[in-house]
């Protein structure tokens, strides 16, 4: 293509100009196509949206902190609990209109085992949002 022309005067060397041309062809149809669809881009579409009167909720759901110990005593909201009352105070958490969030704090010596009939509970109980409380490391 650009290696040499017609001319056969006997120099057989290589041309070294670059072929501009189909540069030039490319970039020419591709800001034809970009003004094509530029003006595409920016269309909308006119819609009458229906409106509705709603306030949004401002009430924010009360905090229930349930604590548990290394020995697996538990604590509601930092009152000493026993073990048996806990599913019927879950299930009334539950019931309230605004379900309150559930924290659950747990010592370090607390065993998972008890933390997942802690879990469990709750979600038998209905309890939508749970949530763990630890200390950030420094």
């Amino acid at each position: 293509m650009a290696f040499g022309g017609f001319n056969q005067e006997g120099s057989s060397a290589p041309m070294s100009e670059i072929n501009m041309v189909p540069l030039i062809d490319v970039m020419l149809v591709l800001l034809i196509v970009f003004m094509i669809t530029a003006p595409l881009l920016t269309h909308s579409v006119k819609i009458d949206l229906p409106t509705a009167a709603s306030q949004a909720s401002n009430e924010k759901p009360d905090t229930v902190t349930l604590a548990v110990d290394g020995a697996g005593t538990l604590f509601w909201n930092d009152q000493k609990i026993a073990e048996d009352e806990l599913p019927a105070r879950l299930a009334a958490a539950a019931a309230q209109p605004v379900q309150p969030e559930l924290h659950l704090r747990a010592d370090r010596e607390t065993r998972y085992q008890k933390l997942a009939e802690i879990m469990s509970a709750a979600r038998t109980a209905g309890i939508q949002k749970m949530g763990f409380i630890t200390v950030p490391e420094r």
